[in-house]
This record gives structure tokens, sequence and C-alpha cells, in this order.
């Protein structure tokens, strides 16, 4: 899995009908910046208004997932969230002139081809993963649904499916790491049975359901009148039945092709929790409502392990910035060079990472006996955080120092003791003018905010 955030490299644009609604829609997938996620936008609509890629603005479940939020509405988004998961992009703005993705082939392999061709870009930003530590499971037992997430270090999922159908009984379909998506999952179409046809005709859907792009299975004998019925419904001169029982000689991509579009669905809908997933999702006879559900019990069981405004860090994961690479931009050397890594960058944020041990030489010191580490250090520490920041706004950071100028509403809420992992985050409050920065620290260890403070820095050429 990929550790760093990722988006596209340039605008990518993609067009056709959209399954339900049956209007001709333009779509583009615009690059975001880090931490943005995945945000549709109705640029038909006055305000153009957005709409996040999440679980609770899910305002239908009927044979799709639609969202709305800001008075605009997207349908069926699910098979373009599955592209954008099984290809781990993080940020992403999908601007669209009309109410509902195209539906293409029915699958999600046209969207990711798309985005193969604007190429990835990785980001100065960690992913924050949604691990799972226990089990989280979910049923509705009306549907004999049951989905469950279990721990793991990867992204996997099965899928179990039972139609008690003649011609489409029991399937499983199963990956064992999302980076399996594209070859294994992307290219496998939606379907239906005939049985449901009439009742999606009749309810104002499938407008722009076509035979090139649904599978329809027949599990039950035909006269010719109703074929001759289905072929003006699709808009065809003549449909047939197959012996296998697929509408019109379809041929399908994969013995258990329904399958392997159920877990394409289930990727698709995850997404809406928000973060990429480390977790094992096990699943029988999904549809959206359940997957949606199931989403929104992922959500709560995230927000329960922490704000979301706190730093995340991992020491797993590979820094944005090591510390040579810190040493290559601010001028600081032992024993006044206090920060070890460097985890998130963007142009307004960054985040920091300092180790305090009992072997810091200020304990010596500072309460010999009982070690606490200094205010005025953790201050320091801060900024030093702040300097990776500010220089790097500049092409050549190593021609440059960086000078406190002043520090405001500076407050100590809990002692910082040896073996405490210190996080720090600077975040801009405003662009940088003439060289000087202001901006707002804060520092914490786990959940905990120890210190905080604004601080005001200039940024100076060393041959000026």
């Amino acid at each position: 899995m990929k550790v760093k955030q990722h988006t596209i490299q340039k605008q990518v644009e993609i067009s056709g009908v959209g399954l339900h609604t049956g209007v001709l829609s333009h779509m583009a997938f615009l690059p975001a910046p880090p931490n943005h996620g995945i945000k549709f936008q109705r640029v038909d609509l006055e305000g153009r208004p957005t709409v996040d890629a999440d679980c609770d603005l899910v305002v239908d479940v009927s044979r799709g997932t639609t969202l709305e939020q800001n008075g605009a509405r997207v349908y069926t988004v699910e098979h373009v969230l599955a592209a954008l998961v099984g290809m781990e992009i993080d940020n992403v703005l999908i601007q669209l002139d009309g109410p509902e993705p195209p539906i293409m082939d029915g699958s999600s392999i046209q969207f990711i081809e798309a985005l193969e061709h604007a190429g990835l870009e990785e980001q100065n930003a960690l992913r924050r993963f949604f691990e799972v530590q226990e089990s989280i499971q979910y049923k509705d037992t009306s549907r004999e649904v049951e989905m469950v997430a279990l721990p793991t270090d990867n992204y996997r999922v099965t899928v179990m499916v039972d139609y008690n159908s003649p011609v489409l009984g029991s399937q499983h379909a199963s990956i064992t790491d999302i980076s399996q998506f594209k070859t294994e999952i992307a290219s496998c179409r939606t379907f239906c049975f005939l049985h449901e046809l009439e009742m999606l005709y009749n309810s104002n859907l499938i407008k722009g359901g076509d035979l090139n792009n649904a599978i329809v299975v027949v599990d039950r004998v035909v006269e010719k009148e109703e074929l001759a019925n289905l072929a003006k419904m699709f808009n065809k001169q003549t449909v047939e039945v197959k012996k296998e029982g697929i509408l019109n000689n379809v041929d399908l991509r994969y013995r258990n092709e329904p399958a392997r579009h159920k877990l394409l669905d289930v990727v698709g809908d995850l997404a809406l929790v928000g973060r990429p997933l480390k977790a094992q999702i096990l699943a029988a006879r999904p549809g959206h409502a359940a997957n949606v559900a199931f989403a929104k019990k992922l959500k709560r069981a995230m927000e329960k392990m922490g704000a979301s405004h706190i730093p995340h860090y991992d020491p797993k994961l590979p820094p944005v910035m090591d510390i040579n690479q810190i040493s290559n931009i601010l001028p600081h050397r032992y024993p006044f060079q206090l920060i070890d890594k460097i985890i998130y960058l963007d142009e307004t944020v960054v985040a920091g990472v300092k180790n305090v041990t009992m072997n810091e030489p200020f304990f010596m010191g500072h309460f010999p006996g009982n070690p606490v580490m200094p205010g005025v250090l953790q201050v320091e520490a801060m900024a030093q955080t702040g300097g990776i920041l500010v220089l790097s706004t500049v092409d050549d950071p190593e021609n440059y120092w960086t000078y406190f100028l002043g520090i405001e509403n500076c407050k100590f809420r809990k002692m910082v003791l040896p073996g405490d992992t210190l996080v720090f985050k600077c975040e801009l409050l405003a662009p940088i003018r003439r060289g000087i920065a202001k901006m707002k620290g804060e520092a914490y260890v786990g959940n905990t905010l120890v210190c905080e403070a604004i601080m005001t820095a200039s940024i100076t050429r060393k041959d000026a």
C-alpha cells in the first residue's frame, strides 16, 4: 500500500450517460492538495456547490449510492470511488456538469484508465489510515446480510453472494491487497436480474441502462413477446437469451463476475468512511444499504480513536523528512537541533516529531532528580518545526535564516517527561508577506495538548 498521499498530475475528462438518470454528463478529475480528500462539484448548478465523499451525506441507496450536500445531489458514486481507492488516490476534485457520473461500461476500468492517463503525483503528507483495532460487525437479519472488519496490516476484501437462482448461485470473490483491484475487480460490470428490470424501469431508474453497460441475468423462461418488449426497452432491434442465462449473448468477463462487481461496490461504498482502510473486510450478501450502514459504523469507530485536527504519528511509516534532510534545511546543530522527523508538510501546515529521552543534555541541570523538559525548549522545537514550513516556501532554503520576532499567548498545559514523544503542528495564520510569517503552534503528547503559542518569525537571506 502507498505510504504517502497521492493526487493526479493533471486534469483528465471523461463523458457518458448516467445509469439511472440517463443524462449525458461530462466529468473531470482535477488535482487537489494534501488532506483535501475526494469531493464532487456540480459545476452546472448555481454557486458550483461541492459534495464530500462522506457516508453521513448518503440520502439514497436504491440501486446505487447517492450523496447530497449544499443543495446538490450526485447519484451512483460507487464505481468512481472504487476506481480512486483501487488507484490509492487520496485527493481529487471531481467536477460534473450533471447529476450522475457516466456509467461507461458498468465497471470502474475506464475511470482507472483515465486516471492512469493523468498520472499520479506523490504528496508531502503521509496517508492517515484507519487501522481497525478490533472486530467491527454489522448485521441485517431481514436481508441475511453480515459484514465484519478485522485487524490486518493491509486492505483485504472477501465477498460472498447467494441469489437462490439456478443461473446465479453462490459465488465468492476476494482480493488480498488493494493493489489487485485493477487487474482482478475493476473491469467487472454491474448486473441485475430480468425480474428486476420492469420494477427498475417503472421506478424511473436505469434510463441510461444498456446491454453494453449492464449484465442482465435471465433466471426463467422468456417468451418471444417479452423479448420484443425488452428489445424496445433497450433500443435494440432484437435481443436473445443464450443458454447460460445472460441476456443478448453477453459473455461474462469472469465466471464469478457478479460477485467481483459486488466486491467493487463494497470498495466504492467504504470509501465514504473518509480515510484509507487497513482492515480485512468480510461481506456476505452485501448491497448498497448495508455497505453504507457499515461505513457509518466504521466511521464512528474511527472518530472514537482521536480528534482529526491532531497530527497522526505512526512510527512504522517513513517520514516526509528524516534527520539528514532536516539538517540540510535548518542551521541548528547539537545540542540545539531538536526535531527528529517531519511527518507532514504542505503550503500552510507542518508537523514534526521530537523523541524526548533521558539523555537530553538539558536534563543534567534542569531539575536533577525530577526531569522535566524546559518549556522554552518546547517552544524552540515548535519554532524549528515552523521554520521548516517557512523555508519550504523558497527555492534555496539553505541560503536563508529564520529568526524569532515574537511569541504571543504561550501556554504550557502539561509537563513533558523523558519517554514522551512530542508531536508539533504549526499552521500559517496568514500568507507570508515581506519575509514575515505568523503561525499557530501546538505540541501534543498522544492526544493531550501540552504547549501552544502564536509565533512570528522573519526569513532573511544569508547574504543580505
